[in-house]
């Protein structure tokens, strides 16, 4: 589909329909402007108006410039969006852990880390901000970003949609910049993993829609009549959470022009809608999405096939079926029917079995290829992030049954088991994507330095031990201290009493939180000099060593 603009040619219709979806985008910002009901409102409409301003220029301007037709070219692979997604991730990856130390520091020492006067730096403010920007922000880009490079690659064909695959980055990027500026600003509905409000759900649904259109293009135009496990992951994950966020965000809002909405349903239905999102956002979002990058970079890096194809599919179908219905643990000892709590736990403890084949997958791929991970700490990086998963995942049925639930919820043990799996898991299925691909999209040959991804293990991973470790014990002292009661029926420590024990953990976890993060800023530091294709420092030392002198004849 082409529409004629100018003598300068035909502009192709992905562009078109995005230039007319972003002017419509414009038209609302400045009515939001001009009839803002509250100053947070008025702040995000700005950033609406600028931004659809900006996109319009754009498009104007590289439409003008000639410049469309070699960008969509079907004979090449769509990289540029790929290449913007590892730097937005990496970006965002800095900026969430950064502000988790800050959450930590003010937990451990209040005093030097509480400012009154700027209430914007708030923990109740702050701590959604870190969430947001770890999972969705972090999270999100390199899910979306190794997604496009991956269907490509498993499917033999460009990028279907043409401008549409920009579109959902710079969407999503907005996204994430409406969402971390309302927290600052108080402006949020209250659901756990779900704060942003009414205008930034509907955006983020256009984004995510078009997002899922994208990707089941491309899998339809595939040259590859087979469909790849990671693909069917990476499909499971986009649809389940384009239903989920659509549901638990269905609202009203108090005035069309303003930052206040009320969730369509209340009480106990409210809560079970919101567990039913909260959980399997971890579970589709923060599991299915980061098995499809397992799928794809574990035997890739390793180049060895997957270990049984057969059992990925076993895999595959038996989680996303047992998944979706383990929310209600997260309501034990609440007003939920006690039938719905326990089918909640049942199919928590199912779940070992999927989680636990998928690792053993992963983990047997290596199988004639052992000998890789003295070698390349990229690939350890990839092996170790599966064994976390699998200590993840057996821990959270246990934490689902009942009787262990009772000591667990609302203490740190939550904290260090969300973690262990995000920081261990996630984190690290990230970095080695990230490894990998700035070297595959930058074309180069190998990594500007193999020694900084070996120091980037290690400080991690030490930094990982020590944060799940010390919240381990906090919480679970935690625990046993708020049930323990004194020869007269009264409970033997006060609230304040819990919360000056758990001192030296909350010192261990602020440091493992340091850690981590040094890590990730040397991550950066090894990918752009990669990126700039900057010497390898192996290949410059080995230069610069004298030529061995050779006997003579």
């Amino acid at each position: 589909m082409t529409v004629a603009t100018s003598s300068r040619g035909s502009i192709d219709g992905s562009t078109f329909v995005v230039g007319f979806l972003t002017f419509c985008v414009l038209l609302f910002a400045i009515l939001g402007v001009a009839n803002a009901a509250d100053w947070a409102f008025r702040v995000h409409a700005w950033m609406f108006l600028i931004a659809a301003f900006a996109g319009m220029a754009f498009l104007l301007g590289w439409h003008e410039s000639g410049a469309a037709f070699p960008r969509f070219d079907p004979t090449y692979y769509e990289e540029g969006v790929v290449k913007a997604g590892i730097i937005a991730t990496m970006f965002w990856g800095i900026a969430g852990f950064l502000v988790g130390l800050v959450i930590a520091l003010q937990l451990t020492w209040p005093n030097l880390f509480y400012f009154p006067d700027f209430g914007w730096t708030n923990f109740g403010r702050m701590r959604p901000l870190h969430t947001s920007a770890v999972i969705f922000a972090f999270g999100g880009n390199a899910l979306i970003c190794t997604s496009f490079y991956v269907v490509q690659r498993t499917c033999r064909t460009r990028l279907a949609g043409g401008m549409w695959p920009w579109f959902v980055f710079w969407g999503y990027q907005l996204f994430i910049v409406i969402a971390g500026t309302g927290y600052l600003m108080g402006v949020t509905q209250s659901k756990e993993y779900a704060e942003p409000e009414w205008y930034a759900d509907i955006w983020l649904a256009i984004v995510w829609v078009t997002y899922l259109g994208v990707f089941v293009a491309t899998l339809l135009k595939r040259r590859e009549p087979h469909i790849y496990v990671a693909n069917w992951f990476y499909l499971a994950f986009i649809v389940t959470i384009a239903m989920l966020h659509i549901i638990n965000n269905l609202s009203l809002p108090a005035n069309l022009f303003g930052s206040k909405s009320f969730s369509l349903a209340s009480g106990v239905q409210s809560a079970l809608i919101q567990w039913w999102y909260g959980h399997n956002a971890v579970g589709f979002f923060l599991t299915a999405g980061f098995l499809a990058m397992m799928y794809y970079f574990i035997p890739k890096r390793a180049d060895r096939p997957v270990w049984s194809y057969r059992l990925s599919i076993v895999h595959f179908w038996s989680l996303i079926f047992i998944y979706i219905w383990a929310g209600p643990h997260h309501l034990h000892y609440t007003a939920l029917p006690q039938w719905a709590q326990t089918l909640g736990m049942t199919f928590s403890i199912m779940l070992w079995m999927p989680s636990w084949g998928g690792m053993i997958n992963g983990l047997m791929t290596l199988s004639g290829a052992w000998d890789k991970l003295r070698t390349d700490p990229v690939l350890r990086m990839l092996v170790v992030s599966v064994a976390f998963y699998g200590m993840a995942t057996f821990e959270g049925p246990v934490m689902s049954v009942r009787e262990v639930n009772a000591l667990s919820h609302y203490t740190d043990w939550g904290i260090g088991h969300v973690h262990s799996g995000a920081l261990g898991w996630v984190g690290f299925v990230t970095f080695g994507a990230m490894y990998c691909l700035t070297q595959w999209v930058w074309k180069r040959e190998k990594l500007y330095s193999t020694a900084l991804v070996e120091w980037h293990f290690w400080i991690a991973s030490l930094g990982v031990v020590l944060y799940i470790t010390s919240m381990w014990v906090s919480g679970i002292m935690e625990g046993l201290m708020w049930r323990a009661y004194n020869q007269f029926g009264f409970l033997e420590y006060s609230f304040i009493e819990t919360v000056s024990a758990k001192h030296v953990e909350y010192i261990v976890r602020a440091a493992g939180g340091g850690l981590y993060l040094t890590g990730a800023l040397i991550m950066i530091y090894n990918l752009v000099r990669t990126a700039r294709g900057d010497v390898p420092v192996e290949d410059r030392r080995r230069s610069s060593q004298p030529p061995t002198l050779q006997p003579a004849e």
